[in-house]
């Protein structure tokens, strides 16, 4: 098991992530280009939303402007993108992602990582990402009955900085969890965009172009 923040620390570019954890979620989006650092957090009636911290400057919305979190009945949907709005309307976490693949932005092929949290403390983590054999989308669902009291399960885009990105590899990773404001700090400074995070059901939000 690895401190999740040790492990941020030593990356400088994980792209966006999700640590899912005992009463706890994190997720955070990073950028290197100004269109995707051009970005916020804002909180909606059902999660949060990004949207473009100066609206004169957004280049490409479609990939950068989704909603990240969203409540289905009792669930938690937390992604990295739209198919958070595929899980919802579908109301069925795997039968949702089978519909989507990774993002269509040549050579990174972005994936797509999403998770669901249920009321009884059980959550699911998947990642759609290419194969670079292939060409064709891998659909990777891990399931988890509960995690353990100060850990949790990290899954990210990417497995650093590089041209092109290169891809999660893996499953998820266990983590003992820190405080947001630890993770928020552990976040390479000149990358980072925007953390949520949901501890015991309070929601932080921070954002790096509000001052944060």
């Amino acid at each position: 098991m690895q401190d999740l923040c040790e492990l941020l620390h030593s990356n400088p570019y994980p792209g966006r992530g999700i640590v899912v954890g005992a009463n706890c979620v994190y997720y955070w989006i990073m950028g290197r280009s100004a269109n995707s650092r051009n970005r916020v957090f804002t909180k909606t009636d059902d999660g949060i939303r990004t949207e473009a911290y100066d609206p004169a400057k957004l280049e490409d919305p479609s990939l950068i402007i989704y909603h990240p979190v969203r409540t289905m009945g009792d669930d938690l949907v937390v992604t990295n993108g739209d198919q958070t709005d595929t899980i919802v309307e579908k109301g069925d976490f795997r039968a949702a992602l089978m519909t989507r693949e990774f993002e269509p932005d040549e050579p990174n092929y972005t994936p797509r990582i999403s998770s669901i949290l249920h009321k009884d403390g059980s959550f699911e983590l998947s990642i759609l990402k290419r194969d670079p054999a292939t060409g064709r989308c891998l659909r990777e669902f891990f399931a988890y009955e509960q995690a353990a009291k100060g850990t949790g399960y990290f899954i990210s885009t990417y497995e650093g900085d590089g041209n092109p990105l290169p891809s999660f590899v893996g499953e998820p990773r266990l983590v003992s969890l820190d405080s947001p404001e630890e993770v928020w700090d552990a976040l390479n400074q000149d990358n980072k965009v925007s953390l949520y995070a949901n501890v015991a059901g309070t929601v932080s939000l921070f954002n790096k172009n509000l001052g944060d």
